[in-house]
């Protein structure tokens, strides 16, 4: 009579029989819990209470989440302007990282390379708000300034970092060019890792043009790659805080640039408010919306994948 094994002992032997490899991954996951699961856990649970670092956290309920949507008009303004960049530069980030590793892929060995570092480099640029400033200067002698005085298309120079009009498109301009960052190389690693016997399969079968052979063949092979590539651009498009501090100042004129990390900021690190209950129920929120947008774009991908 065979003897019925239940699932705890089979994952007893499971994790036996695999001891070795999960040695390998504990130290990752003991890192992983630690600074990140563990943060968000704590995050949540302040998030509930009223928590300035001197005393200790006091719960109030869902009192920081009233306020926040039902009475804190900057952070209104700043969800408003979160949604508008992430709408507009994560499909349009996401796309010219794909459309620009594709190019990339089909240039010579060495060329490929240069021209990989040469898209990279702004993502992780220390004086790229510098040139920026530059160019943005409210000044005569700022770039663009200069170059419209020029062809007389102004007469006068415009303070472009300082008009709310123009806050957000400024946004949207710099981070674009700071966006083919860590998508840009997966996509340029996932098109080298295409089985290039498949084309040869796919042209007997009656693929004619490179459009089939990328819709058919290769986004197919690089549906690991493009999952990661919108998960990175869905958080850095939701995450923009940096490029409107330091270009827009902080607070933007007219909360004009506010985001929901720099309203986040506002609150709790950096701040002389220390408010990081309320810091974290701004933060349990926007972790939210990230979510929500990757669930929906790896279910729009996993359909795309299945065309």
């Amino acid at each position: 009579m065979t003897q019925k094994i239940t699932k705890k002992e089979l994952l007893k032997r499971e994790i036996k029989s695999n001891k070795v490899y999960y040695g390998m991954m504990a130290p990752f996951l003991i890192i992983f819990f630690t600074f990140t699961i563990l943060p968000v856990i704590m995050s949540l649970f302040l998030s509930f209470t009223n928590f300035d670092m001197l005393n200790s956290p006091k719960f109030i309920g869902l009192d920081n989440y009233i306020n926040l949507l039902l009475h804190d008009d900057v952070f209104l303004i700043a969800i408003r302007n979160t949604l508008i960049l992430a709408v507009v530069i994560g499909p349009v980030s996401y796309a010219a990282a794909f459309i620009f590793a594709w190019l990339v892929n089909e240039l010579p060995p060495k060329l490929r390379w240069v021209l990989t570092i040469v898209f990279y480099a702004p993502s992780i640029s220390g004086s790229a708000f510098l040139l920026w400033q530059l160019i943005f200067n409210g000044d005569m002698y700022g770039y663009l300034n200069a170059f419209l005085i020029n062809l007389n298309i102004i007469d006068a120079p415009i303070l472009w970092l300082k008009t709310p009009e123009y806050a957000l498109t400024i946004i949207i301009i710099v981070q674009l060019w700071l966006s083919l960052g860590i998508s840009f190389l997966s996509f340029v690693a996932g098109f080298q890792t295409v089985d290039k016997s498949l084309y040869e399969a796919a042209a007997i079968d009656g693929i004619k043009n490179r459009w089939q052979e990328l819709w058919y063949i290769t986004l197919p092979q690089m549906m690991p790659q493009l999952m990661f590539g919108a998960l990175m651009q869905i958080t850095s498009s939701f995450g923009i805080g940096t490029v409107s501090t330091a270009l827009l100042g902080f607070p933007s004129v007219e909360y004009s640039g506010h985001t929901i990390i720099t309203h986040l900021l506002d609150f709790g690190a950096g701040s002389q408010r220390m408010e990081l209950g309320y810091a974290s129920a701004i933060a349990t929120i926007l972790f939210l919306m990230m979510i929500i947008a990757n669930l929906a774009v790896q279910k729009l991908l996993r359909r795309v994948g299945t065309w």
